[in-house]
This record gives structure tokens, C-alpha cells and sequence, in this order.
């Protein structure tokens, strides 16, 4: 299941509190991974701040009740355009690292 989560920028220290408390935990934002995009890094408003997971629907419920009055879940079409630049990214990661050790 993929979540996206939009809060204001300027709210950014207060979600890495959240992300990186506890990161030993059983359920924590750093076991389960997580990657934060500024708006304008993937076309969207510049003052806004994403918060992309890739996890269970488990975790899913454990993550929206741990934002709660912090971030609201993004807009579809929003949320679309993080997960499309998130999975280009990890493409050409993937990518760069065959050509690299010579599997592509």
C-alpha cells in the first residue's frame, strides 16, 4: 500500500520529530522507510511538504494515527505525481547502479 501525506513546509521539523522517534521500535517510521519531497521538487506547490510510505495497511493505520492534526492524506492526483518522481527516482537509481556493476 502506498500513503502520501501533505503538510505545510514550514511544519517539517515537527514531522521529523514524529519520523525519527523511536527508531527501534516494532512500528517506526525508520524500520518501515519513508522518503519526504518538498512540492516544487516534484511540481507542486512550493510551501507544501510530502511524506511518501511504501507499507502494510497495518502500518498504514499505526502512521495516520502517529500524523494525526500534523498531515492529512494528499489529494489523489497530488499524491500521484510524488509516487510517479519517487518511482522514477528509484528507476533510474536501479538503473545507474546496473550500469555501474555491469548488469546493464
Amino acid at each position: 500500500m502506498i500513503l502520501v501525506f501533505e503538510l505545510p513546509l514550514s511544519d517539517k521539523p515537527k514531522l521529523t520529530a514524529v519520523l525519527e522517534a523511536d527508531p527501534y521500535g516494532e512500528k517506526s517510521f525508520s524500520r518501515n522507510g519513508y522518503k519526504i519531497k518538498e512540492g516544487a521538487q516534484v511540481g507542486l506547490a512550493s510551501d507544501r511538504l510530502f511524506l511518501y510510505l511504501k507499507c502494510t495497511e497495518e502500518f498504514a493505520k499505526f502512521a495516520k494515527e502517529k500524523l494525526a492534526g500534523l498531515a492529512a492524506e494528499a489529494k489523489a492526483e497530488d499524491a500521484a505525481k510524488v509516487s510517479k518522481a519517487i518511482e522514477e527516482e528509484e528507476s533510474n537509481a536501479e538503473i545507474g547502479f546496473g550500469s555501474i556493476f555491469g548488469t546493464e
